[in-house]
C-alpha cells in the first residue's frame, strides 16, 4: 500500500468527476444546479456535484425503461451478462487506489480500510453475482400428467438502489450484483455525503460493456431525487439500506404511487451478550471493541450494546477500554489509522449528543469523546451504568458509542437483547455448546453471531427483523429482490 506521503500526492493529482452519469454519458444537473462535497477530516471542500431532481430523475427513467423494453441487457444471454459483469469487477480492481483515495476523502474512513476492504469487496460482490447468472435454474412442478407447469424468473425491471454514506461503493455493489445479473436496468442514488465512487463507477460499467441506460448514477442533495424516483410510476422496485425513518418514508412513496416493491436495510441496535463461562475474555473484548469502533461506528450492525454477565462486567469493561486505544482517532490518509472522522460536523454533533443524553440519563463516561480542533473526530466512548429504557440503548446513534448493559441470567440477558425496535444483528459469547444454540435460536435478529463478530461473506444473507427491514442483501437469496415469479401452466392436449 502506498505511504501517507503518496496517498497525499495522490489527492493533488486526481481529476474528481461530479457530473450525474444519464444514458452512457456524464451531465450537469438540468437545473445547473450543484451542492458542495466536504473533507469531513479536513473541513476541506472537494468538488461541487450535479444536483440531480426530478427532472434527472424522469430522465433517467425514461432511459432505463427503453433499455428494459428493448431488451439491450435482460436479452442477452447469461454467459454475455456474466462475461460483462467480470469485466466490471475487473475494473473495480484495476480502479483500486482511485477508488480508495476517494472514498476516504469522501467519508474520513482510513485508507486502509478502504483500500483492503471496501474497494475489494465492491468488486468481488460484482464478481459473486457475475458468476451466479448462469447457476441459477427455474423449476417444473409436479403436476398431473397432462399438464407441464414451469415456473420462471424474470427480471422486474427498473430498480432504484439508494445507498447510504457509511460503506458507499460496497454497499452499492451488493444491489448492483444482483440486480444487474438478473437483467434489469439500474439507477444508483448515492447520499449526498459520499457521491464521488458511485459517480466513478458510471465510466467503469460503460467501459466494461454495460449498454447505455442499463447503468445510471444520479447524485442529488436530501430527497430531492430519491422521492422522485420513490414516487415515478416506471420504477418497478427501490433498494434502501439507511434510517428507519427514510425507508418509512419510501414505503409511503411506494403506496401512494405504483406500489413499487420497497426493499429496506434499516438499521440496527444489536446486541452483544458476553457471557461469564466464555474461555477467552480477550478475544471477546477484541471483538466487542472493534465490533463497536470499527469504521468509527458507523455500521448498521455495529455491536453497540455489550451485555456483559455482572460477575464479570467490571474485568471484561476495563478489557474493552484497553482494545478501545488501537482506535484512536488519526489522519485517513495515514496507512497506519484504524480510526478516520465521521461523516461531518453535524454528525459529530450527533453522536455527541447523544452521549450528553446517556449522562443525563445516568448514564456514567469511563472513556472517550470530542477529539478538539479541525475535523469531525470522536474517539470511542464507553457508557457505564446504561439501562435499556435509555435513548442511548434505543436508538441508533451511528457513532462510536457503546453502551454497557449487565445481567444477571440468561433469561434476562435474551429478554434485554430483544426489547428493541431493531432486530439486525446480535452475538453471543459462551463455552457452553447447549447455550450457544439455545440463545442463538431465541435472537430476535437476521444475523447472530457465536463467538465471533460480524463474521461472514458473500455466500450467506444479510438483513433484519421487525424495524431493521425486509428482504435480504447477498447471497442467492438477493436475487429474488429483483425477480417476478411467473408460472407457466400448459394443458397437453394429446393426452
Amino acid at each position: 500500500m502506498n505511504t501517507q506521503q503518496q496517498w497525499t500526492a495522490l489527492k493533488q493529482r486526481i481529476d474528481i468527476e461530479a457530473r450525474a452519469f444519464i444514458h452512457g454519458e456524464y451531465l450537469d444537473a438540468q437545473s445547473g444546479q450543484t451542492f458542495a462535497v466536504i473533507n469531513p477530516a479536513t473541513d476541506e471542500h472537494l468538488v461541487d456535484v450535479a444536483r440531480c431532481d426530478g427532472k434527472d430523475a424522469a430522465i433517467a427513467v425514461e432511459m432505463a425503461r427503453s433499455a428494459f423494453n428493448r431488451g439491450d441487457w435482460q436479452n442477452q444471454s447469461p454467459a454475455k451478462r456474466k462475461a460483462v459483469l467480470l469485466a466490471f469487477a475487473d475494473l473495480i480492481d484495476q480502479e483500486r487506489e482511485t477508488l480508495a483515495l476517494l472514498e476516504t476523502l469522501d467519508t474520513g474512513k482510513p485508507i486502509s480500510h478502504s483500500y483492503s476492504t471496501d474497494i475489494p469487496g465492491a468488486a468481488a460482490a460484482i464478481r459473486w453475482y457475475a458468476e451466479a447468472v448462469d447457476k441459477t435454474y427455474g423449476e417444473v412442478a409436479p403436476t398431473e400428467v397432462n399438464v407441464h407447469a414451469y415456473i420462471t424468473h424474470q427480471p422486474i425491471g427498473v430498480v432504484a438502489a439508494i445507498v447510504p454514506w457509511n460503506f458507499p461503493l460496497w454497499l452499492a455493489c451488493w444491489k448492483l450484483g444482483p440486480a444487474l445479473a438478473a437483467g434489469n436496468s439500474v439507477i444508483l442514488k448515492p447520499s449526498e455525503k459520499s457521491p464521488l465512487t458511485a459517480i466513478h463507477l458510471g465510466k467503469l460499467a460503460k467501459q466494461a460493456g454495460i449498454p447505455d441506460g442499463v447503468f445510471q448514477v444520479l447524485p442529488g442533495f436530501g430527497h430531492e431525487v430519491g422521492d422522485a424516483l420513490a414516487r415515478h410510476e416506471d420504477v418497478d422496485c427501490i433498494t434502501f439500506t439507511g434510517s428507519t425513518r427514510v425507508a418509512r418514508q419510501l414505503m409511503v412513496c411506494s403506496g401512494e404511487s405504483n406500489m413499487k416493491r420497497v426493499w429496506a436495510e434499516a438499521g440496527g441496535k444489536n446486541a452483544n451478550i458476553v457471557f461469564a463461562d466464555y474461555k477467552n475474555l480477550d478475544k471477546a473484548a477484541a471483538e466487542t471493541a472493534s465490533g463497536c469502533f470499527y469504521n468509527q461506528g458507523e455500521v448498521c450492525v455495529a455491536a453497540t450494546r455489550l451485555l456483559v454477565h455482572e460477575s464479570i462486567k467490571d474485568a471484561f469493561v476495563a478489557k474493552v477500554i484497553a482494545a478501545s486505544h488501537a482506535f484512536t482517532p488519526k489522519d485517513p490518509l495515514d496507512p497506519a489509522s484504524s480510526m478516520g472522522a465521521l461523516i461531518d460536523q453535524e454528525h459529530k454533533a450527533k453522536v455527541l449528543d447523544y452521549v450528553a443524553k446517556g449522562q443525563a440519563a445516568g448514564a456514567k463516561v469511563l472513556c472517550g469523546g470530542d477529539v478538539a480542533g479541525q475535523g469531525a473526530f470522536v474517539a470511542p466512548v464507553v457508557l457505564d451504568d446504561v439501562s435499556n429504557d435509555m435513548a442511548v440503548a434505543r436508538e441508533e446513534i451511528f457513532g462510536p458509542v457503546l453502551c454497557v448493559i449487565p445481567f444477571s441470567t440468561e433469561e434476562e440477558a435474551i429478554a434485554i437483547a430483544n426489547d428493541s425496535p431493531y432486530g439486525l444483528g446480535a452475538a453471543l459469547w459462551t463455552s457452553d455448546l447447549d447455550r450457544a444454540h439455545r440463545v442463538a435460536r431465541q435472537l430476535q435478529a437476521g444475523s447472530v453471531w457465536i463467538n465471533n463478530y460480524n463474521e461472514g461473506d458473500m455466500t450467506v444473507p444479510f438483513g433484519g427483523f421487525k424495524q431493521s427491514g425486509n428482504g435480504r442483501d447477498k447471497s442467492l437469496h438477493a436475487l429474488e429482490k429483483f425477480t417476478e415469479v411467473k408460472t407457466t401452466w400448459l394443458r397437453l392436449e394429446s393426452y
